[in-house]
């Protein structure tokens, strides 16, 4: 399984209590209670983008514990759903009933013992990660806590030193879900992203007389985009970079590959493999949780 580091797009972008805390614009960040935290910047990120927001005093709070009201809200945010399905467990007029319809109806509150008031740990925080990023990761690897897995991909924090590495039953503050946050808004930035490259790559393909044609996209500065031709009798790998246009005689190929790769660390936002060149049928083969 590869790990996701959390240094993803900063670059590229340019960038309560119980009932949750009230939407409020986001203020001069030299009056906030985080300038000096080391999560300062996914926390302006996550104010920035509209997925956490600050208390009624106009301070974020991120020493605090983040509940699960407050952690679903956001969660919905980054996901944009849009359309909801009836939770029962709340009654009509509840403060949180809107949003957590919403999340029932993305598959967030599997597995969930629903409670909007509840202060997180991480294995309950885990879990409404994997849940709401399903979709886009799949399921986490077997044999792992939530929390273990979350860990083991890079998105959580191991406990402190002197602690057993994973820790499941250590709070998670607001401070810390941002950084999650901040590390799966941009994963679905990047998976997006990679699908509409892939989409253009394959809408140039045109086969004609025995000969693939072709362009890569020309891309941006976030991901790097490259196609891979493998050779039928050596295995040779033929590449080809994003603005490249190619043409290849079909028969001397066995497959073709095309990733979107993010260039700051690596990660994987999109893959699809041709396997025969002459239909161009493509499979799917972007990186999972369980990989």
């Amino acid at each position: 399984m590869k790990k996701i580091i959390s240094t993803l797009l900063v670059a590229a972008f340019v960038m309560g209590a119980l009932a949750g805390p009230a939407p409020v614009a986001a203020a001069d960040p030299l009056t906030a209670n985080y300038s000096a935290t080391p999560e300062k910047g996914a926390i302006e990120f996550a104010l920035l983008k509209g997925f956490m927001w600050k208390y009624p005093d106009g301070q974020f709070h991120g020493e605090d514990q983040i509940s699960q009201g407050q952690f679903v809200s956001s969660l919905v945010a980054i996901r944009e759903v849009k359309e909801g399905e009836p939770v029962p467990q709340l009654p009509e007029g509840h403060w949180a009933k809107a949003t957590y319809e919403r999340a029932q109806k993305a598959g967030i509150l599997a597995g969930v013992e629903i409670n909007p008031n509840k202060l997180l740990n991480k294995e309950e925080t885990a879990l409404l990660v994997f849940n709401a990023w399903k979709p886009y990761r799949g399921v986490k690897d077997k044999g792992f806590t939530n929390t273990g897995a979350l860990v083991t991909w890079g998105w959580m924090e191991p406990a402190p030193p002197g602690n057993p590495k994973f820790r499941e039953d250590l709070p998670v503050t607001r401070a810390q879900a941002a950084v999650i946050l901040r590390k799966m808004w941009q994963d679905k930035y990047q998976i997006e992203l990679g699908e509409k490259y892939a989409l253009e790559f394959h809408n140039s393909l045109k086969v004609k007389d025995g000969y693939l044609t072709g362009m890569v996209p020309k891309g941006d500065k976030v991901l790097h985009l490259s196609v891979q031709f493998f050779k039928k009798d050596s295995g040779k790998i033929v590449p080809f970079s994003k603005g490249q246009a190619f043409r290849v005689k079909i028969d001397d190929f066995r497959a073709m590959a095309f990733f979107a790769t993010n260039d700051l660390d690596y990660s994987i936002a999109a893959v699809y493999d041709y396997i025969d060149l002459s239909v161009l049928e493509r499979k799917k083969n972007t990186q999972l949780f369980s990989k």
